[in-house]
């Protein structure tokens, strides 16, 4: 039961206690006034101190009124530029006959003077995809399996399918078999593979080994020599490796090196250092900060990349380089190829076929907004998907009859062609 304090009650207490003066108090509560005396006098002035205090009430609105409106109030879209000190190094992978190798194009990544997408400054470069492709026929999820079926014993056809079928704008060759636990093919031998891919395609490629940390050097080496002049990106450089090897073999026949460090913002800073101090020029780096697939660390691998493209922007030279991510990656989360779901009581999952691109998808979209500029992707639904969105975000939207420069100035108002 609530208890009633009289204001005499509260009076003989303060009294008690030498209150003088009370300041911004509160009285938590209801406030019941029993007048036993002229009560009329009281409400009079009551009132003439409330009319006095009380502001004029606003004439209503139509839609108060509940009629229509006529018009809505105008509003102006104003673009809130920042001006960053630091810009993203350029760097160009490819090197056409001119330039000493035999690509029919190059491919430029980098050079940002904002955040990814952002009115600040143009997006100079737009996101490039790389799509996957294996010395050996190799165990893949079955929406993948499908896309590559005819060409999985044919190194040399599953590039040229990347490029001509699925419009790549790179080939990235896996030397899988080299590893020792596999096939432990010998580096030289490897090296004809990358020959063969250089000869099927005419894109800039990537070579990457099979990330066993002993025999990496020695075949990216020999993949090296094997492709002097043509600007591949070597991938990769790692602490855990021997990158001075690496990064002497890229020096040597002209190749960009991939320099990856695992989720760590600090060590990418070291590796970056011993890269540059070893002598490999600064257009001739590219780093991966690792990617970690949706629902298994994607929100930490967009951290790492945001921290490292903002550090860069406000002047951070060790950070300043074109990003690539492996967004191949999302399929090592069981989400992506199982059939469904190992527990009996969970909820349908859907169609893997579907259900496995789009975790690409989403992998590759996000890292993009947090400042990618490279996607090395699997399954080619989902490279399309990508390129295609990125594109347009960037202010170039690839058609299939090639590609039509879009300046836009306001893509949120923005609409493709065709749409109503």
């Amino acid at each position: 039961m609530e208890k009633k304090v009289r204001l005499e009650d509260v009076l003989k207490a303060l009294k008690r206690y030498d209150v003088l003066e009370m300041e911004d108090s509160v009285i938590i509560g209801d406030i019941e006034i029993e007048l036993t005396s002229h009560p009329s006098a009281f409400l009079h002035a009551l009132q003439h101190v409330l009319k006095q205090h009380a502001k004029p009430m606003a004439e209503p609105s139509a839609l108060m009124r509940g009629e229509e409106a006529e018009a809505l109030i105008p509003a102006k879209f104003e673009v809130r530029s920042e001006k960053w000190l630091g810009e993203v190094e350029e760097v160009t992978l490819g090197a056409t006959p001119s330039e000493g190798g035999t690509r029919a194009k190059t491919v430029t990544i980098g050079g940002e003077k904002s955040l990814p997408f952002y009115f600040d400054a143009p997006m100079k470069n737009p996101p490039v995809i790389a799509v996957d492709c294996f010395d050996m026929p190799i165990p893949l999820a079955k929406a993948v399996r499908v896309m590559y079926e005819d060409v999985m014993e044919d190194t040399g056809e599953w590039a040229k399918k990347n490029v001509e079928v699925f419009k790549a704008d790179l080939v990235t060759i896996h030397l899988i078999s080299t590893d020792p636990a596999i096939k432990d093919t010998p580096p030289r031998e490897a090296a004809k593979t990358v020959e063969e891919v250089l000869q099927a395609v005419k894109v800039p490629i990537v070579i990457g080994g099979s990330g066993n940390p002993d025999k990496d050097p020695a075949v990216l080496e020999a993949a090296a020599e094997v492709a002097e002049g043509e600007r591949c990106l070597i991938a990769s450089a790692n602490l855990n490796m021997d990158y001075e090897r690496i990064a002497k073999a890229a020096i040597s026949h002209g190749h960009v090196v991939l320099s990856w460090t695992q989720l760590d913002i600090n060590q990418q800073k070291t590796l970056n250092r011993y890269l540059l101090k070893l002598g490999v020029p600064r257009e001739s780096i590219v780093i991966d900060p690792t990617t970690a697939a949706l629902g298994y660390g994607l929100d930490y691998a967009f951290t790492n990349i945001e921290r490292i493209r903002i550090s860069a922007l406000k002047g951070d030279t060790d950070l300043a380089f074109p990003i690539s991510c492996g967004v191949t990656n999302a399929w090592g989360a069981r989400e992506a190829w199982m059939k469904s779901s190992p527990i009996k009581e969970d909820s349908d999952w859907g169609p893997s076929a579907l259900r496995g691109p789009l975790y690409e998808i989403i992998t590759g979209l996000s890292l993009a907004l947090a400042g990618g500029d490279m996607f090395m992707m699997m399954h080619p639904k989902a490279a399309m998907t990508v390129k295609k969105v990125t594109r347009m975000l960037a202010g170039t939207e690839t058609e299939e009859e090639g590609e039509e420069e879009r300046k836009i100035e306001n893509w949120i108002s923005w609409q493709p062609s065709g749409s109503s």
